[in-house]
């Protein structure tokens, strides 16, 4: 069962990540393609800047799962490297439960913003639903929700093998 979890989670995390890249790329595109038709064309092309907006806001939802699964998300290195491995069980589930807590509010209310947002419609693209922009919150905590656990399961604490 324990495995069956992490092969779920690390497909997960690992879709996760691949769009937040795809979302870094397309920021990064029309950032480009703005200051293109902005200072060439001298024609600027206004719908760039809210899908640079929407695209950044969707690369950090869907980068966070990462965060949580390298262990690097919330960290309480000085109590942990103090402590002894009992007590560092009892840290990882008391952050574990923290992470999910917060995750569960994400989930909850980011849900409920992006079914609000439906009637909205984005400035520049007329006819876009806000919905789109505030999915990324429940999204973006969903797939946190398997990191947690996963890290969990399988602890990765790459931010204290990393530091100096």
């Amino acid at each position: 069962m324990k495995q069956a979890f992490l092969r779920l989670e690390r497909l997960a995390t690992e879709l996760s990540l691949a769009g937040a890249c795809a979302m870094l790329v397309v920021a990064s595109a029309l950032g480009v393609f703005q200051i293109f038709t902005r200072f060439v064309l001298e024609q600027p092309a206004e719908w760039t800047e809210v899908l640079i907006r929407f695209s950044l806001i969707w690369m950090v939802f869907l980068g966070i799962p990462v965060a949580f699964r390298q262990g690097a998300m919330v960290s309480v290195d000085v109590l942990y490297r103090w402590s002894r491995p009992s007590v560092r069980r009892v840290l990882d589930w008391v952050v574990c439960i923290a992470a999910l807590v917060l995750m569960a509010v994400l989930l909850w209310w980011g849900w409920d913003y992006a079914t609000r947002g439906r009637v909205q419609t984005m400035i520049g693209l007329e006819g876009v639903s806000m919905f789109w922009a505030y999915l990324a919150m429940p999204v973006g905590a969903a797939f946190s929700v398997l990191g947690i656990v996963g890290n969990l399961l399988d602890p990765r604490r790459l931010e204290l093998e990393t530091t100096q």
